[in-house]
């Protein structure tokens, strides 16, 4: 008997949810997905902000197929000097202040926070960590540990000692918890699956005082709100403040799997010894992925795509006007569009679907819509998504 692409996916692929959204995907051009049946889709969240500039990109598209060709994995991470990671490495430091100059490179998000956390540990011979209510940093132990919300914890401990969870934007928390005896603070500048709340200023700077008065590393996580997603091309550059250890991912690789953590070179070089190996993974710095994160830093910049974000978030918010709207949250083109329960999200997502356009929830907002399109999205793209999330709308309130 022959099993279907569908079915074989059921019954070969683990799964994390009981419910999957279950589309075949043949095709991916710009913002558009393409099923088994041709149908197009506007991909409305960018696989969940890492299609920055937009699917198959081909600037993207020609450096992976160069450097397959040139060579793939050599050895474990550091022992080479492979050319696509030192020449990304200086173009991220270039673009960052001069305290981020070195780069360790790994797989993910979540990879680059274990290695973040390491980091802070073995700098600062502290175990104390804090982070915040409703913070998303990745699913390994580590991450897990940090991450804000017990209900998606709980059945995994015990995870790691000396956590500390505090509310997020609260300036009176901070000033109070961090002390001689915390090795890092680890933040969101948008809280990403709290439906892109954005950091206060106030907050941001308290962090950051609080951090260099007491010895303690400021770990910034921008796993989803780096790469010009925020309006800016780091949305630490909107606050003023310059973290201790910067963490990247997702939007990063132009759709390549690949992230970073990021913070001085005596800092880093604490991994080097006592032990040797501090730190260590196989497939950190893939030099077909570090020519895609090239290509892809290099479009942003020199086709000044992130100078259009912000009259991009400006037309959304302008359209996505209607009564059962309660809200729209978050900065540049990482938006959440906010209803008055889950249940009603739920059916204008499903009724977005049908019509061609992918929206999502959030994990810990689940009554809101996740809006992060590709930054590459023209301003005509973006009145047909958002005509689309208000017929949805209407079509739900109708039934």
């Amino acid at each position: 008997m022959h099993l279907s692409n569908r079915q074989l996916f059921l019954k070969h692929v683990a799964q994390t949810s009981p419910a999957p959204i279950g589309l075949e995907i043949t095709r991916a051009e710009g913002i558009h997905l393409y099923d088994a049946d041709g149908r197009a889709y506007i991909d409305f969240i960018s696989g969940n902000s890492v299609s920055n500039i937009g699917h198959c990109h081909p600037a993207v598209v020609k450096a992976v197929q160069e450097q397959a060709a040139t060579y793939m994995f050599l050895m474990v991470y550091g022992e080479y000097i492979q050319s696509p990671q030192v020449q990304l490495a200086k173009a991220l430091s270039d673009h960052l202040p001069e305290a981020l100059d070195t780069v360790y490179y790994v797989n993910s998000g979540a990879e680059a926070v274990e290695g973040a956390l390491k980091l802070a540990k073995r700098a600062t011979g502290r175990t104390e960590i804090i982070c915040f209510r409703d913070a998303y940093h990745g699913s390994t132990h580590g991450a897990l540990s940090v991450m804000g919300n017990e209900e998606f914890k709980q059945a995994f401990r015990p995870l790691l000692p000396g956590i500390t969870i505090l509310e997020y934007n609260s300036v009176e928390a901070v000033k109070a918890a961090i002390s001689d005896k915390t090795a890092a603070v680890i933040v969101e500048p948008i809280a990403s699956e709290k439906g892109y709340e954005p950091a206060g200023m106030e907050f941001m700077m308290a962090i950051r005082y609080a951090c260099h008065k007491h010895g303690t590393l400021m770990i910034l996580d921008e796993i989803q709100s780096g790469f010009g997603r925020s309006g800016s091309l780091f949305a630490f550059e909107h606050y003023h403040v310059v973290p201790d250890i910067l963490c990247l991912a997702k939007g990063m690789g132009g759709g390549m799997p690949i992230g970073c953590f990021i913070g001085s070179q005596a800092l880093l070089n604490t991994l080097t010894h006592d032990p040797v190996l501090g730190h260590i993974n196989t497939f950190g710095g893939h030099p077909v992925s570090c020519a895609a994160s090239l290509a892809c830093l290099n479009t942003l910049v020199n086709e000044n795509i992130v100078d259009t974000v912000v009259a991009k978030e400006k037309l959304i918010r302008g359209l996505l006007q209607h009564p059962k709207i309660k809200g729209i949250q978050g900065r540049g083109l990482m938006l959440s569009v906010g209803f008055e329960s889950m249940e009603i999200n739920m059916k204008v997502i499903e009724a977005c679907i049908r019509r061609g356009l992918i929206v999502d929830w959030f994990l810990f907002n689940a009554w809101s819509m996740r809006v992060t399109p590709p930054l590459t999205i023209t301003m005509e793209e973006i009145e047909k998504s958002c005509k689309i999330i208000l017929e949805a709308i209407n079509e739900v309130y109708s039934t």
